[in-house]
């Protein structure tokens, strides 16, 4: 109790030291809405109309592929394309269609250095995991090839995958997984030509090959689009012992629910 009243009047001084530091930064930088940067209540949020035109990923969906369903079709139903294409890594989880506000985010984070909108999204994508999150071993984030990062100082995938990694305590592996293959953007290519465009193109480095046999991993991209690049990533996950892949990302394409 003498220690609590000792040291009561500093624990009250950092309190208001930190409001006013909290007032000071809201006055040169105000909370705006991340989709439409009108003024909000709080910073790392939308305002009402923003995210009421955001097409979140939510129950009913298909266990693996993480595609809507219409109506539910009851627990554990697989849509048909996990059915006759069973895909290589073990499901998909994400938080949005890829439209609207939810692509803007994306290419705010991606093209126009907002990086600072990670942790928001990262919020979304811990509750869109589904809990795979809380299961999982380790998270990893679909790499850049060298040249790339280079060219684009970070790679929007880690952003995610680190700010994810802070919010649920789990390891966060940055250099795990490779990318050896300098490959053409995906933008533009057609399905056959993507899957071309990204084969053989990650390997497991040789000091994460021990912590990663038998893991269950989750696997950060921003955008799934056909799954290319995450298939050729979790093959090589596999091959290194990884047992278990769960793909998770901020946006999804999509045309309408299943």
């Amino acid at each position: 109790m003498a220690t609590a009243q000792r040291h009561g009047p500093l624990s009250l001084f950092r309190a208001k030291l930190g409001g006013l530091v909290s007032g000071l930064a809201d006055t040169v930088f105000p909370p705006v809405c991340a989709g439409c940067g009108i003024l909000t209540g709080r910073h790392r949020g939308v305002c009402g109309a923003c995210w009421s035109s955001i097409t979140l990923i939510e129950r009913p969906y298909c266990e693996v592929l993480g595609l809507p369903f219409s109506h539910d079709l009851g627990a554990g139903f697989l849509c048909a394309d996990a059915i006759a294409n069973p895909p290589v890594f073990d499901r998909l989880r994400s938080v949005a269609v890829h439209d609207g506000v939810a692509r803007n985010l994306v290419h705010g984070l991606k093209y126009r250095d907002r990086t600072d909108l990670a942790a928001m999204m990262a919020e979304w994508m811990l509750r869109a995991s589904d809990g795979r999150v809380a299961d999982c071993d380790a998270l990893i984030p679909v790499p850049l090839h060298a040249f790339r990062l280079l060219a684009r100082r970070f790679n929007q995938s880690a952003e995610l995958a680190r700010a994810v990694a802070r919010l649920s305590g789990k390891p966060y592996l940055a250099d795990a997984l490779l990318r050896t293959k300098r490959t053409r953007r995906q933008v533009g290519l057609g399905v056959r030509a993507r899957e071309d465009n990204v084969r053989s193109a990650f390997s497991v480095s040789s000091p994460h090959r021990a912590d990663l046999a038998g893991a269950r991993v989750v696997l950060v991209d921003d955008v799934y689009t056909t799954g290319a690049t995450v298939s050729a990533a979790t093959r090589a996950l596999k091959r290194a012992g990884v047992v278990d892949v769960t793909v998770l990302t901020f946006a999804r394409a999509l045309s309408a629910p299943i």
